[in-house]
């Protein structure tokens, strides 16, 4: 199977490029719910895993360099669920729980991993 190539994968790339664009362009110019409250929450599986994944492999926690595992897809997207929806608005005040971002992140994670284990980018 081909080197994963973390930070520089380009899903992950691609969406850390569509985060900042939310983040600093498209927030301040729409109206809209979705790129207000989801569109970053759907990007989290893809734009973050790979760095967590980098950051293990780094730390000798992780044995190789495949793509993602579906088990360290879905751990992360566990982790990361229960953190920022259930742990942090016990936590912060500002911090509020919804479940429809854990559908996002669910969403997310589904297509990147989708995408991770696609064929084509196993070595010919």
């Amino acid at each position: 199977m081909k080197r994963f190539a973390y930070a520089l994968d380009p899903l992950c790339l691609t969406a850390c490029a569509l985060y900042a664009l939310n983040r600093f362009y498209l927030h301040a110019h729409t109206h809209s719910a979705f790129l207000h409250s989801y569109f970053n929450d759907l990007l989290l599986i893809p734009a973050a895993l790979p760095l967590a994944l980098w950051v293990q492999r780094k730390l000798h926690l992780r044995r190789d360099d495949t793509p993602p595992r579906w088990t360290e897809i879905a751990l992360h997207l566990l982790a990361w669920s229960l953190a920022a929806e259930f742990i942090a608005p016990h936590l912060f005040a500002h911090a509020t729980g919804d479940p429809r971002d854990v559908l996002a992140y669910t969403t997310g994670a589904l297509l990147a991993g989708c995408y991770w284990h696609l064929p084509h980018r196993a070595p010919a």
